[in-house]
């Protein structure tokens, strides 16, 4: 295949000769290069040969469990989308195929215009995706990350921590749960530090299988496996000067383990299939919500290389601790996710916040990512209110909505804001009374209001006496 040009090879597995010949046919007339087998050992040895644009999989009454077949398509060859063919009797199983990675599925026999509408539709969501990634890491390469919210205690040291690791070129061990932002702490540490003009390149270890991994780091030569028809450059070599990113660090498999060691002690390393050694000059940031201790004491994880990469540690508090940053969050979330969904932004009541704050949020940020985005694109309105949030974070509001300015990790400001408001509601909007009850001024009232945008209440009117009432 000719660089730059569109790859059309689709391949089809499928044990009924019929049906593989009708799928041929059908891809064929729209344009595409079928290559049909009807062994999965024979899909494998074809994607060894040539990465193909997609994958369809044909479930039948022989294809007792799709999930092994899906686990090994994925394995050697983890980018290239699977869509799985499966009879009205194996409806089930192509539903659960969903859940295990395929892409989409097609009832058998397929009807040419969904087959090709389908297939063509994924085709150009992949297409876009690795263009948008591409796109962010350029955008993230020139100008840099948002840095982490710091407006709770918890957060503000990690902030302080990233200022004082960053100028360093020791190699640094990101702690924290799932979904905290661990990624963004690492960017954070790499945009901050002399090393901000070179590449900053991620690679998590919990998505690459164990025998693709070592490639990914050190690259391979021509011919150093089946299908390898090119020299391909590893993670290592493109971040030469920059920064390496090991997401999920718990999760590399004890041979790879050993090399990575070595080219942090050496600095140099030999792609797959290689003669001799690269040196390198790269920083690696690793991370994990995993406990490193006991799986060292396990002997699952080695104790030289731990020790190796800890030399300087941050931990990242889960979202319960910094509620504080909830808020701020909130807002540029909405922001961010109004854009990218091409739908009206939204505002959220103070109720709901307190609610949004008072939940605990076992996934942490990315839970909260994704809570924002199903109300932005499933409420109507312009706001989101206690009644919008999903059961689970709405039945708290009753202890919430009482102590929302005493929650730990809410600051000062965030307590004197909540006071004010509660105060000037309780007066009806009456600054001089509710300056009386604060014990301040009326004009230093006037400019918390001002400085906090709070909203005045209006006024309550005293009810008239009716005439001919008898005034006490």
């Amino acid at each position: 295949m000719e660089l730059g040009s569109p790859n059309r090879r689709v391949l089809v597995l499928d044990e009924d000769p019929e049906m593989l010949r009708t799928v041929e046919r059908l891809l064929a007339s729209a344009g595409y290069q079928a290559v049909g087998v009807s062994r999965l050992s024979q899909a494998l040895a074809s994607l060894d040969r040539q990465e193909p644009a997609a994958v369809l999989l044909g479930l039948d009454a022989a294809h007792a469990d799709p999930a092994s077949a899906l686990r090994a398509l994925h394995a050697r060859a983890a980018h290239v989308p699977v869509l799985v063919l499966a009879d009205a009797r194996r409806l089930p199983a192509a539903v659960a195929s969903l859940r295990l990675g395929a892409e989409d599925y097609l009832l058998r026999p397929p009807d040419a215009y969904e087959l090709t509408a389908r297939l063509t539709r994924v085709l150009e969501r992949h297409d876009l995706d690795s263009r948008l990634h591409l796109l962010q890491d350029e955008l993230a390469r020139r100008s840099g990350p948002r840095t982490p919210v710091t407006q709770s205690p918890a957060m503000a040291g990690v902030q302080e921590r990233i200022r004082r690791v960053a100028p360093m070129r020791a190699t640094v061990l990101i702690y924290g749960e799932s979904g905290v932002g661990k990624e963004l702490v690492a960017r954070a540490i790499h945009f901050a530090s002399t090393r901000r003009d070179q590449a900053f390149v991620a690679l998590n270890c919990a998505a690459m299988p164990a025998q693709l991994i070592e490639s990914e780091l050190f690259g391979h030569e021509k011919g150093a496996f089946t299908g390898a028809s090119s020299r391909t450059r590893g993670k290592f070599e493109l971040a030469h000067r920059g920064s390496l990113f090991l997401d999920e660090i718990g999760e590399m498999d004890p041979s790879t383990q050993a090399k990575l060691l070595r080219v942090l002690d050496d600095r140099e390393f030999m792609r797959v299939g290689g003669d001799h050694s690269l040196k390198v000059d790269v920083r690696v940031i690793a991370a994990t919500n995993a406990d490193l201790d006991a799986m060292v004491a396990r002997g699952t994880f080695r104790q030289d290389l731990y020790y190796r990469l800890k030399v300087v540690t941050i931990t990242v508090p889960p979202l319960r601790e910094r509620r504080a940053d909830i808020p701020q969050l909130v807002e540029i979330f909405l922001d961010e996710l109004a854009r990218g969904n091409a739908v009206r932004r939204k505002s959220v009541t103070e109720e709901a916040m307190a609610a949004l704050q008072g939940y605990a949020w076992p996934g942490n940020v990315r839970e909260l990512k994704n809570v924002l985005e199903s109300l932005l694109v499933s409420t109507g309105g312009d706001t989101v209110d206690l009644a919008d949030l999903p059961p689970s974070i709405a039945r708290r509001t009753s202890r919430v909505a009482g102590d929302a300015a005493l929650l730990p990790g809410t600051s000062l400001a965030q307590m004197e804001r909540e006071l004010i408001r509660r105060t000037l509601e309780h007066t009806g909007g009456n600054r001089t009374h509710s300056a009386q009850l604060l014990g301040i001024g009326v004009r230093t009232l006037q400019r918390k209001i001002q400085e906090y945008g709070l909203a005045i209440p209006p006024k309550r009117r005293r009810p008239r006496a009716r005439r001919g009432a008898i005034l006490s």
